[in-house]
């Protein structure tokens, strides 16, 4: 599937819409990586500064749902954390819409 997408990397690439084996968008099960996808499965993106970016909910989301999410996302985080890493590990959270400006949230639970 790669050879036949790896065409239009010039075009995907940039837009960060290329498909990766390592977010499991590159299967030879489809119906199990759509089925992944539609249940919540969520890509971490993380730059060179080591800002996280990814989405915990949506639109049509209820409160609670994104609560729920983004309590999710911070016990992952933690549970990830190097064992050498002291102090605290994350500094601060913003939420934002896809367009809009960010507003910065407490993180504890």
């Amino acid at each position: 599937m790669m050879s036949k997408v790896g065409k239009l990397g010039k075009v995907l690439g940039p837009k960060g819409l290329m498909p990766n084996p390592k977010f499991g968008t590159v299967s030879p099960n489809i119906k199990k990586a759509v089925e992944d996808i539609k249940k919540g499965k969520v890509e971490i993106r993380c730059d060179k500064d080591g800002n996280l970016s990814l989405s915990i909910g949506r639109a049509n989301f209820d409160d609670k749902k994104i609560i729920e999410n983004y309590k999710s996302v911070l016990e992952v985080v933690e549970k990830e954390k190097p064992t050498g890493s002291k102090g605290n590990f994350i500094n601060s959270a913003h939420v934002t819409s896809s367009m809009g400006p960010s507003t910065k949230i407490a993180l504890g639970a």
